[in-house]
């Protein structure tokens, strides 16, 4: 299973803005796909996806 944080249409957006400003709280919305099927990289692959994450202080995950 692979996640992202959500792309949310308007409507959706504004529901959870409102139960935020109700709770006090930041939420962040989620979604998952559970059929993500991970890519098998070479070594050079993985290490130039290394070095990105790390100039970017980022985490990546490479997908088929």
């Amino acid at each position: 299973m692979l996640c992202t944080v959500a792309q949310l249409e308007k409507d959706k957006l504004a529901d959870i803005q409102a139960l935020e400003k109700k709770l006090g709280k930041t939420l962040i919305a989620f979604s998952c796909k559970k059929n993500a099927e991970i890519a098998k990289l070479k070594d050079d692959e993985l290490s130039q996806i290394r070095q990105l994450e790390k100039k970017l202080n980022v985490s990546l995950v490479a997908v088929k």
